[in-house]
């Protein structure tokens, strides 16, 4: 429980941050990483069908969706730090993060 919790107050942490650089920078023009291109397109390969403005946990923590998103995590080992952490999702793009439409994934 104390790990989870850790993990919870960093992904916290670095949501306040990205959320304040994503609505004060046009994101395409936003480098989180030297490798930002790398990781889309690995991630439109590997999720081709995921629909991203408003997610479903399913797609994100059942067994299955978690047999595809471990490796593909994996990939990133080594070249982007924190490669593993876990994160603040909002569910629904175009909403804040409130209890309601936030997931730690």
């Amino acid at each position: 429980p104390r790990v989870e919790l850790a993990w919870a107050m960093k992904a916290h942490q670095h949501a306040q941050v990205y959320f304040n650089l994503i609505s004060s920078v046009d994101p395409k023009f936003l480098h989180l990483t030297k490798v930002d291109d790398q990781i889309y397109e690995e991630f439109r390969k590997t999720f081709r069908d995921l629909k991203i403005d408003v997610l479903d946990p399913e797609d994100l923590k059942s067994e299955p969706a978690k047999a595809k998103w471990r490796p593909f995590c994996l990939r990133f080992e080594g070249v982007v730090e924190d490669f593993n952490y876990g994160t603040l999702l909002r569910l629904d793009s175009r909403r804040e993060y409130t209890e309601e439409n936030t997931i730690f994934g």
